[in-house]
């Protein structure tokens, strides 16, 4: 898997992650440890995503 796509596949999980996090705010009943664990998820793929970025002006 090249860089890019592993890039955009990130991308693509960071962003179905920021739905589930709204539906879980909006949720009447929300759960605040899935509201972190998601949070959570959502950082460590931002992180991916940094050190990936930075590769690809590398080469």
């Amino acid at each position: 898997m090249s860089i890019q796509s592993h890039l955009s596949e990130l991308k693509r999980r960071h962003a179905a992650l920021d739905q589930e996090l709204a539906r879980e705010l909006a949720s009447p009943a929300k759960d605040s440890v899935r509201v972190a664990e998601i949070k959570r998820k959502k950082l460590v793929l931002k992180d991916q995503m940094s050190r990936l970025g930075g590769a690809t002006t590398l080469h």
